[in-house]
């Protein structure tokens, strides 16, 4: 198989559960990330689910960051997918993993491709 990209898939478990709905503090991680990352958003759209919840993606030059939180669960859903060389998605799943705080985190790497 020709590999044309990196998609992690996290299962973030017992994460701090005040964190998973502070929308401004999920913005930032993504952006952080990110930048940390070694890139930068070009494009981004998150939403606030009531009594409680988040979802959000950024789009990055080759790669995107997608998030969905259930704070009552203290569980959080994240893919990483990039391709190209310009965005390190092993440092950001371990980023996201440290900043939301996961006692419980497992990721699945997928090479996507034909």
């Amino acid at each position: 198989m020709r590999t044309m990209g990196k998609h992690f898939l996290l299962d973030l478990k017992e994460c701090n559960k005040d964190l998973l709905d502070d929308l401004e503090f999920i913005k930032e991680v993504l952006h952080t990330v990110t930048k940390d990352a070694g890139n930068a958003v070009i494009g981004e759209s998150f939403h606030r689910f009531l009594p409680q919840g988040i979802s959000g993606v950024v789009l990055i030059t080759g790669a995107h960051l997608c998030i969905h939180t259930w704070p009552e669960y203290g569980y959080s859903a994240i893919d990483v997918f990039t391709y190209g060389d310009l965005f390190q998605p092993e440092e950001a799943a371990r980023l996201i993993m440290e900043k939301l705080e996961s006692k419980n985190p497992s990721i699945v790497e997928l090479k996507r491709g034909f």
